[in-house]
């Protein structure tokens, strides 16, 4: 009887465990498996966050994707995917090999400069928005900015020990997109301040929603003068469209003495309608004349070839091209339509690279007011650094993207967070030595600095005959 009850506990404990063990083992089994993948839901989360739109990551990344797909190349892939791994030593290696290959690459040192910090995990993290997809040359020379003033206070320690990481994204000029990204900063509290946007409806368009949430802002290229108070967050270090106008029209009506002018200008950009608004009202002033010649590079209709012409029937002796910096194009076939008939003159948005390529012989000796030239600041510490990143001093928008991405370093000296920031920066004895000379800002977050005038003419630098020199009048009211 005893031996029988032993039996019978002896069949229930192995009933027991052979249902109990399977479950035990199930348990552990999943328990190991979920502390296996700890570690790449946290990556996924900080390089895809959940619940978050996925074409708009696509334009997004810290160094999980190459945006720049025109500057790609094997390694500097194979950085981006090691990164997306978080095996962040793979992805120095393979990023410092991508630079062999294209040294001037901004998005690969801002990468390298990333991966280099996430290796510490003690970061800081800022936001920039530049048009990858609607200006490729102006979202390089920006990004440039931002990638020499990150390697510069990294490689000086840091922010109060904490390596500074650049969240890069494409808002391809898209007033739609720019708010959308500007809501995606917003909306990760680690980003404490954001550089950009480029263009002035860009920024207009994102502007209310970092007011709005509490982020600082700094624009080192929209220049609508509606941006000026926005509001206490937002802030810009290059003159606005005022400052810029003015230094041209003197020019156009004292220096060149020509008094009749026609204006093309683009009726759906904010910045070339402010710009165009205060050229007229200072040429008005200086005792010239603006034509009625009817120019919109916006236009359905638009034809260049017809421009000229009808300027010259109008009585212009001078034409100023003013257009929106995704219509470039546009304001170059006028200037090749012109053939010489009528003075050129220019908007700093004018002042790129395709408009040399481009324009060769036909804007030649053409005349445009900018925010800054670098033979204004011959002995600049930014200007021999830039040669040994970029191979050239750059031009007006990588010194202003440094110093807003310097403005912001330095206010983060001394905050934690970003209502301490937008205070920094509002102190009235906030100021440091920039590549631009000193930036300090107004109460509506605007700089109070003049334009500089430079012409093209033959040369050498740019590579394409033709270069943007400054008038030797105009060195002396620079930036400084």
């Amino acid at each position: 009887m005893l031996q029988s009850k032993k039996n019978t506990v002896l069949v229930l404990y192995l009933i027991a465990l052979c249902l109990i063990g399977p479950l035990i083992f199930w348990l552990s089994y999943r328990s190991g498996r979920g502390g296996q993948q700890a570690t790449q839901p946290s990556l996924n989360g900080l390089l895809n966050p959940p619940n978050r739109n996925p074409a708009l990551q696509k334009r997004i990344s810290l160094g999980n994707k190459v945006l720049f797909t025109a500057d790609n190349n094997p390694d500097k892939q194979a950085g981006v995917q090691a990164f997306a791994a978080g095996d962040f030593s793979t992805a120095v290696t393979k990023f410092n090999a991508a630079l062999q290959v294209k040294r001037n690459d901004p998005e690969t040192w801002i990468y390298l400069n990333n991966a280099s910090a996430a290796a510490i995990s003690n970061t800081v993290k800022i936001g920039v928005s530049v048009p990858v997809g609607g200006n490729l040359n102006v979202a390089r020379e920006m990004l440039r900015g931002v990638a020499q003033a990150q390697y510069e206070i990294n490689h000086s320690g840091g922010i109060g020990g904490k390596l500074v990481q650049v969240q890069v994204a494409n808002d391809d000029n898209n007033p739609i997109v720019a708010k959308q990204i500007a809501a995606e900063f917003a909306s990760d509290p680690d980003i404490l301040a954001v550089v950009g946007h480029n263009s002035s409806d860009a920024s207009i368009a994102a502007a209310p929603i970092y007011q709005k949430s509490g982020l600082v802002m700094i624009s080192p290229t929209s220049v609508a003068r509606n941006l000026g108070g926005v509001g206490r967050f937002i802030f810009r270090t290059t003159p606005n469209s005022r400052a810029i106008a003015d230094a041209l029209a003197s020019y156009v009506v004292k220096t060149a003495r020509k008094t009749r002018i026609a204006i093309c200008a683009d009726s759906q950009a904010e910045a070339s309608r402010s710009f165009q608004e205060e050229f007229t009202s200072s040429v008005f002033e200086n005792g010239g004349y603006i034509t009625s010649t009817p120019c919109d590079f916006a236009a359905a209709n638009f034809n260049p070839s017809e421009i000229p012409s009808q300027a010259v029937s109008d009585g212009a002796e001078a034409l100023l091209l003013a257009p929106d910096v995704n219509r470039m194009g546009r304001a170059v076939e006028v200037a090749q339509a012109n053939r010489s008939r009528l003075t050129l003159f220019g908007s700093h948005t004018m002042y790129t690279y395709d408009t040399l390529q481009q324009g060769q012989a036909d804007v030649n000796t053409m005349v445009l007011s900018v925010p800054w030239h670098p033979s204004a600041f011959p002995n600049s510490s930014f200007i021999a650094n830039a040669k040994r990143f970029w191979g050239g001093a750059g031009n007006w928008r990588t010194a202003l993207t440094y110093d807003a991405t310097i403005a912001v370093f330095t206010g983060l000296k001394a905050s934690t967070n970003r209502e301490q920031l937008q205070k920094a920066l509002s102190n009235t004895g906030f100021m440091f030595k920039g590549a631009t000379g000193i930036v300090k800002f107004l109460p509506s977050g605007d700089r109070q600095e003049s334009g500089t005038l430079v012409r093209v003419q033959p040369g050498r630098y740019s590579g394409t005959g033709y270069d943007f020199t400054p008038l030797p009048s105009s060195v002396d009211t620079s930036l400084r």
